[in-house]
């Protein structure tokens, strides 16, 4: 009962996680325009992501453009593209594996351990999307914030922490929390799986207790 509620919220934070990091790859707001002295318009926000570029002008309009270049992001976007994307690929490799765990929950006693690998699996799966999650977000993080105090940067190039970045962050905790519940489990397993094949005790029954005690009572007989 327990083993199947720790799998159930393991999953369920992994489906989270994943559903997360995709949302977080393709969302606009990594980078957020500053506000900072007169030098840009109040009403004016403008938006940086992985794929896209948007303008949104008092809450009103939005106009959003592809970037024509791999080449006009800066360095950290476009690690962050590509990191983005594997981490989006292992989150769902993760979830099916877990999926196939949760079906084998009723499996046989001789596919525990068979069980317990996939369930480990999926578990590390979880817990290396949610590193490789990490790396990016934290680099693109740590950019906009060294450029926001660096006094040689221009007032107007200056970004602050997007939406995405901190549902990143949380997308990020939900994959390793997932793998580390399915890693737990996996240790359950080993152990039910010991405790199970542990040989039994054999103990002498009552006729062979007379039986050792005839066969003792003759061979004293014997000897007389």
């Amino acid at each position: 009962m327990v083993s199947g509620a720790l799998q159930i919220a393991g999953l369920l934070l992994g489906g989270i996680g994943m559903i997360g990091t995709f949302a977080v790859t393709g969302m606009p707001q990594w980078r957020v325009s500053a506000f900072i002295e007169n030098n840009i318009i109040v009403f004016e926000t403008i938006w940086e992501g992985l794929w896209m570029h948007c303008i949104r002008q008092a809450n009103i309009r939005m106009q959003c453009k592809l970037y024509d270049s791999v080449l006009a992001l800066s360095p950290d976007l476009q690690a962050s593209r590509g990191l983005m994307c594997a981490g989006s690929v292992l989150s769902f490799l993760a979830f099916m594996v877990a999926i196939i765990g949760m079906k084998c929950m009723r499996c046989a006693q001789s596919s525990w351990q068979a069980k317990g690998y996939i369930v480990l699996m999926a578990g590390l799966l979880f817990i290396l999307s949610g590193a490789i999650e990490l790396i990016p977000v934290c680099w693109v993080a740590n950019t906009i914030i060294s450029d926001f105090y660096n006094p040689m940067v221009n007032v107007a190039q200056k970004r602050e922490l997007g939406e995405a970045l901190y549902l990143g962050w949380v997308a990020a905790f939900c994959l390793i929390a997932a793998g580390a519940i399915f890693c737990s489990f996996c240790r359950c397993c080993e152990k039910t799986r010991s405790y199970g094949y542990s040989a039994p005790i054999h103990y002498p029954t009552h006729s062979q207790h007379l039986h050792g005690r005839t066969e003792s009572s003759y061979s004293k007989s014997q000897y007389v």
